[in-house]
């Protein structure tokens, strides 16, 4: 469990005289006041939906994800009603992934750059209204082959500064101890809404055609778009420290809120993009935290291939077998999204533990020799990788300083992207040359030998560094930070240690 950060650190309380330097400070009134079901409170999974602005969020998000795979639902139905071509169907697919690919780091330096609750509200806004958009053409049958790649393409660009833009608000609207609350809160509301979406796909467009579902997901953009300007993100305040004077931690005191940037703190996208990717480069956290979701990205986690290869193939399961393996993973999924939402300062260290234990339970489903035994793997796997993306999330958006986090996001997404594209076919090709059982095995094997030699390195090179580094000087008592460790309590994001 992580230290209670919420030690007071009023300049205005009187000295007191010298402790010895194993008392600890008071407690925060309010903390006494809390008591027990206080710090229940603070580790309620729901904790983020205290704050009124985060709850209009999540009915915003609600919203918007179901208009969304109301879309999704129909897009390639749509497409090869219109073309008839497996071929020009995955070609749209490709045109509208291709900008995260490519212009991932572009978008996040523009939501460094400008006004987060302005980049989030244009952004919404330009998306619904080419959902708008191509819902009349259908209405008006217009729609030829390349105006539906010209809006692919234009959705795939503005998604590039909405994905981000859009995260990070959600973040600003809470206290950064609860962002793990506040991702935990929108898996779920991804999950609901994607049921809800797709339900609704199929009642309207039976009824109203399939422009019907272009149209709700414009007025779920626009339904967003309206509801943000009235949001109130919280002033994000450093973390009470021990007794250190200021001079000591080289970090800015406060986080400057996304609202209050102006034309000063603008950047030109080209120098911000080459700066996101100097800086993502050159921390070590989020580069093993792309290595570990590589990794798992590749070998692992496309568990509607892999599977569905299992159950089908060696297992006889069948179709209804394998319904009921999809249904726990989605349970567990969901459970592993409210367990995630008790965190409060995962580390990258919490993430490689959660994807090494994943990983090993891929290895032991993998070898189950029957359906029952593989649904007891799977559960608790869902459940633990659950918990590591929603800590890798909280990582990526709270680690780096604020005006650097979106072109983190716009990183992460080329990244990701280019991951999520190779390992499909990969892996693919790995099972049809080895089979289901020794994909899942080797894959997750291979997982956690790959984490496992890195935690191994970063074990060796601490010692290293611990003797290179100079002697830490005593400032009132209290030891100063050497240069080549991470502040424990930096006030621009958590502390996080590989």
């Amino acid at each position: 469990m992580p230290p209670d950060l919420s030690l007071p650190n009023s300049p205005d309380t009187p000295p007191e005289a010298p402790a010895a330097p194993s008392s600890r400070p008071p407690r925060p009134l309010s903390a006494r006041r809390r008591g027990r079901g206080g710090a229940a409170a603070d580790r309620s999974p729901w904790r983020a939906l205290r704050h009124r602005s985060m709850r209009w969020w999540s009915v915003a998000n609600l919203v918007s994800n179901a208009g969304t795979w109301m879309q999704l639902t129909v897009q390639n139905l749509l497409v090869l009603q219109i073309t008839g071509s497996a071929a020009v169907t995955g070609l749209s697919l490709a045109v509208q992934a291709a900008p995260g690919l490519l212009l991932g780091v572009v978008g996040g330096a523009v939501v460094d750059s400008w006004p987060r609750k302005v980049t989030a509200t244009v952004s919404q806004a330009v998306l619904g209204l080419v959902a708008l958009t191509t819902a009349a053409l259908i209405t008006l049958d217009l729609l030829s082959v390349p105006a539906l790649l010209v809006l692919a393409g234009v959705t795939g660009v503005i998604a590039t500064v909405d994905g981000p833009a859009c995260a990070l608000l959600g973040n600003d609207l809470v206290p950064r101890e609860d962002v793990p609350s506040a991702i935990s809160v929108g898996s779920v509301v991804h999950s609901v809404g994607r049921l809800g979406g797709t339900a609704l796909a199929a009642v309207a467009t039976a009824a109203f055609g399939t422009q019907a579902a272009y149209a709700a997901n414009a007025l779920s953009f626009l339904f967003v778009a309206a509801v943000i300007p009235f949001l109130k993100p919280v002033a994000q305040q450093p973390a009470a420290q021990p007794a250190v004077p200021l001079s000591v931690v080289k970090e800015p005191a406060v986080e400057e809120p996304s609202a209050r940037r102006g034309s000063a703190g603008r950047r030109r996208a080209v120098g911000g993009t080459r700066e996101g990717l100097l800086f993502f480069l050159g921390r070590r956290r989020l580069v093993a935290l792309a290595v570990i979701a590589a990794v798992s990205a590749v070998l692992g986690r496309n568990y509607s291939l892999t599977l569905a290869a299992l159950v089908t193939g060696p297992l006889e399961g069948g179709t209804s077998g394998y319904g009921t393996v999809a249904t726990v993973l989605a349970v567990g999924g969901m459970l592993g999204a409210l367990l995630a939402g008790r965190l409060r300062r995962p580390s990258v260290r919490l993430v490689a533990a959660l994807a090494s234990a994943g990983a090993l339970l891929q290895a032991f489903a993998g070898a189950s020799p029957t359906l029952a035994l593989l649904i007891v793997c799977v559960a608790p796997m869902a459940i633990v990788e659950a918990i590591s993306d929603t800590a890798t999330t909280t990582v990526l958006q709270t680690d780096p300083p604020a005006d650097m986090r979106g072109r983190v996001l716009g990183v992460w997404r080329s990244l990701s992207t280019a991951w999520n594209l190779a390992g499909p076919p990969l892996l693919g090709l790995f099972i049809q040359v080895a089979g289901a059982r020794t994909a899942l095995v080797a894959g997750g094997l291979g997982i956690a030998a790959v984490i496992g030699a890195g935690a191994l390195v970063q074990a060796r090179r601490r010692p290293a560094v611990e003797r290179l580094a100079p002697v830490p000087l005593q400032v009132d008592g209290a030891p100063a930070r050497r240069p080549d460790e991470a502040p424990e309590l930096a006030p621009a994001g958590p502390a996080v240690t590989v």
